[in-house]
């Protein structure tokens, strides 16, 4: 896993240096205001369990998938920091010793080449004093030169898995079963220190509850600017089209509008001019002479503004500019992931590291009906700790949309498990 550090005075120079020096499989773990502009931290090759390795004990305050990418940002600064100061200690004893005008022996002369030339390949050698002294704080230089290449580059010992009774183990089968990843399910089932399967199985599904966190207010009744964000084929337009309906079913079409900032693709404006001719609200469409700010001004006396976006990766054209557009705007956009529940888990995660940038604000989940089990679902929301808004289970507008509310939506995810069980039982009397 490699991890590097991006500064620039805005957030599109940042992503543009991402994406020319780490290319389009750039993981985003961090990104922050700093004086003089952002930074953003990014990763090659990001694997959760190998953070989890990395950051040792500290990996157990990381209740989520957002907070590990985050712990491990933090921790890659400290390392650099530490890295600078190291540089600056070499720099100082070069410098003392060039004022002494002491001579170099052979030995440490070596010693300090090796430290240097390993680690710092732009420095000078650093003239050794003949004598202990000298030597000694050399060495030890070195081996905190050392140490911290090892850290930079992950080498920890793998930290000991705990061990669990048989009543845990059955219990984290079943959350599998249920859809959850083997970590999360492991680290559930743990927290069952003794007692029954049903006990724990019961105890479980109330820390689902807790854990998956929702929106209070409705968008229809909060107000303001909502933008969808995900890949092709999540159910974006049709999700905006079901909310304008409910909100002119509610409270009439002179207060709301819809924006699209798709001008990417071929006909990609159609099925949002589609709903905006049937529900009579405006549509408007970011392009070269409108910008997405300039739209928002005019569209500033409407109580709610759903603004839809073209489904791009990280290797399509226009990702940066899209993503940067939403970022910068000065309106308060408040940016919503649309994760269809058909999805594997890892392209649910691949998804949230290429639009996390847009600084998301919460999830939307879509396709609940077409999914077997809801489990994948839940644990990607409990990992990344996006707050979900809406789910949708079905095409029919804007019946097929509901406020999401996390001890209904965890009841939803058992009883399609035992009817996923039902349908196995059959199929292995058949």
């Amino acid at each position: 896993m490699k991890v590097k550090r991006f500064f620039a005075k805005t957030m599109a120079e940042a992503l543009k240096q991402v994406s020319e020096q780490m290319g389009p499989d750039a993981v985003i773990l961090s990104n922050r205001r700093v004086d003089g502009g952002v930074e953003i931290v990014t990763a090659l090759d990001y694997d959760e369990n190998m953070a989890r390795q990395r950051l040792g004990d500290q990996a157990q305050e990381a209740t989520n998938g957002s907070r590990l990418a985050e712990m491990q940002a933090d921790q890659h600064r400290r390392l650099e920091d530490e890295l600078g100061r190291s540089r600056d200690r070499i720099r100082e004893v070069r410098e003392k010793r060039a004022s002494q005008g002491a001579g170099c022996n052979g030995a440490s002369f070596a010693a300090v080449q090796e430290a240097v030339g390993s680690g710092f390949d732009n420095q000078d050698p650093v003239p050794s004093r003949s004598g202990q002294v000298y030597s000694d704080e050399l060495a030890q230089m070195r081996a905190e030169i050392s140490s911290l290449r090892d850290m930079m580059q992950g080498r920890k010992p793998e930290p000991e898995v705990p061990a669990t009774n048989a009543v845990q183990q059955r219990l984290a089968e079943r959350l599998q079963e249920f859809g959850l990843g083997s970590d999360l399910a492991g680290s559930i089932s743990r927290r069952h220190k003794a007692g029954r399967l049903e006990d724990g199985w019961k105890q479980s599904l109330k820390m689902l509850c807790t854990g998956v966190r929702t929106s209070r207010m409705e968008w229809l009744d909060q107000g303001g600017a909502f933008a969808l964000v995900g890949p092709t084929g999540s159910g974006k337009t049709t999700t905006i089209g079901k909310l304008a309906a409910r909100y002119v079913l509610k409270h009439g079409a002179d207060s709301v509008a819809l924006v699209t900032t798709d001008r990417y693709r071929v006909a990609a404006h159609e099925q949002l001019f589609v709903f905006g001719r049937i529900l009579n609200v405006p549509v408007r469409v970011v392009d070269e002479s409108h910008s997405l700010d300039d739209i928002l001004d005019e569209l500033s006396d409407r109580h709610l503004v759903l603004i839809d976006t073209a489904g791009l990766t990280s290797s399509d054209k226009g990702y940066q500019e899209q993503l940067a557009e939403l970022a910068r705007s000065h309106h308060n956009i408040k940016t919503h992931l649309v994760v269809s529940a058909t999805s594997q888990p890892r392209i649910m995660k691949s998804v949230w590291h290429c639009y996390k940038m847009a600084n998301l604000a919460g999830c939307v989940m879509t396709k609940i009906d077409e999914a077997l089990t809801l489990g994948e679902s839940l644990g990607f929301v409990m990992e990344t700790g996006l707050p979900v808004a809406y789910y949708t289970d079905g095409q029919k507008i804007p019946e097929d949309l509901h406020h999401a509310e996390a001890v209904p939506l965890v009841r939803l995810a058992v009883d399609r498990l035992k009817t996923l069980q039902k349908q196995q039982a059959v199929a292995e009397g058949a």
